[in-house]
């Protein structure tokens, strides 16, 4: 059931750091690790989701792993759910619908782990059950000339548009059905890219005839009936969208944002004042700050929020939302993330984009 897995390869001590406990993760792509002691015993487990968690309370990655099974302490998560060796794939099955969860360590009567089974080796790998919306009507106004003649989303990023890269993510993760949104030489995209059945996906255009802002398109789809994922033209990620499914349910928010952590140093002495004296000074600070990264899940209890044929920003949602007292998560990338704004964002794209043909990635 476990693929012919090595333990070792998803099992860490307390003591390993939260750093190389993420990059243990992101090698085999599991999504979690098993924190276990001396002898192998399972002790907890550690998910995408905690090390998001962990990233948002701000907690410096050289800290021991251990100190996110501290937190679970008191929780419904402090005792991990296991399985002795022996149980058959039936029963460990109901054990994971049961308990809504995506993995159950195997351990033998000592505790000691023998395996790891995920719910994807039950049941198969499954597209995503999410359509999504690509926003490609922007001008580009700040990458002009280049945008000129050319959609800023089908800007070549090494030896394809962006867009198709993000295209081919999209269907590579399981999500067949896309909408996208055309304004500025919309003709570029449609006759690239067609009904998108080259691809593998089945793609349809909805053409604003003005600019109507990063959320104003769900307002011409019709009736949203299924979890939809939003997500900007001009973005170049590795983001785990099935990660970020499985974030946004666990939070059961109607909307969850993605996040890049940005930081920003003042080059100068910030001199903070009480009244009209001086109480401290801080010498070329550096402040970090959250900020959108232009990829959404939206339910469709918040896409009906979004009025037909005006302009509506998703953050014009998020505020209606937050407004109504309603769930808005934030989802923070661990992953390589590119807002391509500016020439310089260009050229980092072409970079990026250089290394990973490198390495052998799309």
């Amino acid at each position: 059931m476990d693929k012919g897995r090595d333990v070792r390869d998803y099992c860490v001590t307390r003591s390993t750091s939260i750093r190389d406990a993420a990059a243990r993760m992101d090698e085999h792509h599991l999504g979690i690790v098993l924190i276990v002691d001396g002898r192998g015993r399972l002790l907890g487990t550690v998910t995408d989701g905690d090390l998001r968690r962990a990233m948002l309370a701000r907690t410096p990655m050289d800290r021991p792993v251990g100190t996110l099974l501290e937190r679970k302490k008191g929780t419904a998560f402090a005792k991990p759910l296991s399985a002795r060796a022996g149980t058959t794939r039936e029963k460990c099955l109901e054990l994971l619908v049961k308990k809504n969860l995506l993995h159950l360590p195997i351990v033998d009567r000592n505790g000691r782990v023998k395996s790891l089974v995920t719910l994807d080796d039950l049941v198969g790998l499954k597209d995503l059950p999410v359509r999504a919306v690509v926003m490609a009507g922007g001008k580009g106004s700040r990458l002009f000339p280049l945008t000129k003649n050319t959609p800023k989303p089908m800007l070549a990023v090494g030896d394809r548009p962006l867009m198709e890269r993000i295209l081919e993510q999209l269907r590579d993760v399981g999500i067949r059905k896309v909408n996208v949104s055309t304004h500025h030489k919309k003709e570029k995209i449609t006759e690239h890219f067609g009904d998108g059945k080259r691809l593998g996906l089945d793609l349809s255009y909805v053409y604003e005839d003005q600019p109507l802002g990063t959320a104003g398109a769900l307002g011409l789809l019709g009736a949203v009936k299924e979890t939809t994922l939003v997500m900007n033209g001009d973005v170049l990620t590795k983001i785990n969208f099935r990660a970020m499914l499985d974030y946004h349910r666990q939070a059961k928010a109607e909307l969850t944002t993605a996040v890049s952590q940005y930081d920003f140093k003042v080059p100068y002495g910030v001199v903070e004042t009480k009244d009209h004296m001086v109480s401290r000074i801080v010498e070329k600070p550096t402040y970090e700050f959250f900020v959108g990264a232009g990829v959404y899940l939206v339910e469709p209890s918040a896409a009906r929020l979004v009025p037909k044929g005006r302009r509506f920003d998703m953050t014009d949602l998020i505020a209606r939302l937050l407004k109504a007292g309603r769930r808005v998560a934030s989802f923070p990338i661990r992953e390589y993330w590119l807002d391509i704004g500016l020439p310089a964002d260009y050229d980092k794209a072409q970079r990026q984009a250089a290394a990973w043909g490198k390495e052998g990635k799309p």
